[in-house]
């Protein structure tokens, strides 16, 4: 994984995501995969940008997200590219859904238990602020209306 200064080629944001930092720079981030490995090093090379770092990426789904996860850095912005997606937060304890077509967006509040679920196949640009990112397995299959939040020491 490196970060590149002034690339001028074409990117895809679905395999190299951007890393926008301090000083309005824009970064492609080669090698970019969801090891842990990869993710600490990215996270090393971008530290010296804290709360104001943001990557942003193009996702392909189709079908439920597999995992809830939060952005305590900063809000995190989801656009629906294609296809239909329904973005879940848990807001103190009562989930509140939105659901996005292409064009449309949403914001997730910083620090907001969140998770992603597309209806066919979808395609979402999120820009999110990844510094201390946490993630935690999704263990329900089926979205229900109200759920408390489980405080961290209770989570999977």
């Amino acid at each position: 994984m490196r970060l590149v200064n002034h690339e001028r080629n074409p990117l895809d944001l679905r395999t190299t995501p951007v890393h926008l930092g301090l000083g309005s720079r824009a970064k492609p981030v080669e090698g970019f995969t969801w090891n842990p490995e990869v993710l600490q090093a990215y996270g090393s090379a971008v530290a010296a940008d804290g709360a104001e770092g943001r990557m942003v990426m193009i996702f392909d789904g189709d079908g439920l997200g597999d995992h809830w996860e939060r952005h305590p850095a900063g809000d995190e912005l989801v656009v629906c590219l294609s296809g239909s997606v329904t973005v879940t937060r848990d807001v103190d304890g009562v989930r509140d859904r939105v659901l996005l077509g292409p064009g449309e967006a949403t914001i997730n509040p910083a620090g907001v238990w969140h998770v992603v679920d597309t209806a066919g196949p979808t395609s979402i640009l999120a820009i999110t602020a990844t510094l201390h990112t946490d993630h935690r397995p999704r263990t329900d299959t089926r979205p229900t209306e109200h759920v408390g939040t489980p405080r961290p020491e209770e989570a999977p």
